[in-house]
């Protein structure tokens, strides 16, 4: 089996998973990645497996999921006798906090757009910026 056979330093696995070697050790100590065997010079040696294993992290990351969210989709992604509705359940609660957390972001950008057209931008001192944030007036 050649994914068994071809052994790859830390830097080799980070390079082709797409994330940095600190991050590969911490993504190890966290328990993501099973133990990794060590060569007789104590360096890590990493599988092809292993590298598959740092993209699905990787791509879990880039979607926004929490270490804790990642964890329990590593094990569900090992477990074979999964059940889809699992995986659905926790990616649909990812997908709904995004979507309060973008409700909120387009509040604040009203909010400041707002007062940004409220603020004459000229020589005088006064702001209704900096007076909002000081909680003095409100738009």
């Amino acid at each position: 089996m050649a994914d068994a056979l071809e052994a790859l330093t830390i830097g080799e696995a980070a390079k082709r998973s797409g994330v940095s070697a600190k991050m590969v050790r911490h993504y190890e100590s966290l328990g993501l990645l099973p133990s990794v065997a060590r060569r007789a010079n104590g360096y890590r040696q990493y599988s092809a497996r292993d590298v598959h294993t740092l993209q699905f992290i990787k791509r879990s990351r880039d979607l926004g999921f929490s270490m804790a969210e990642i964890a329990e989709l590593v094990s569900l992604w090992r477990n074979r006798r999964r059940t889809s509705e699992s995986v659905k359940r926790i990616a649909q609660a990812h997908a709904d906090e995004l979507a309060r957390r973008v409700e909120a972001m387009l509040a604040m950008q009203k909010t400041l757009s707002q007062l940004i057209h409220c603020c004459h931008g000229d020589h005088r001192p006064d702001c209704p910026i900096l007076e909002d944030l000081a909680g003095q007036a409100s738009p």
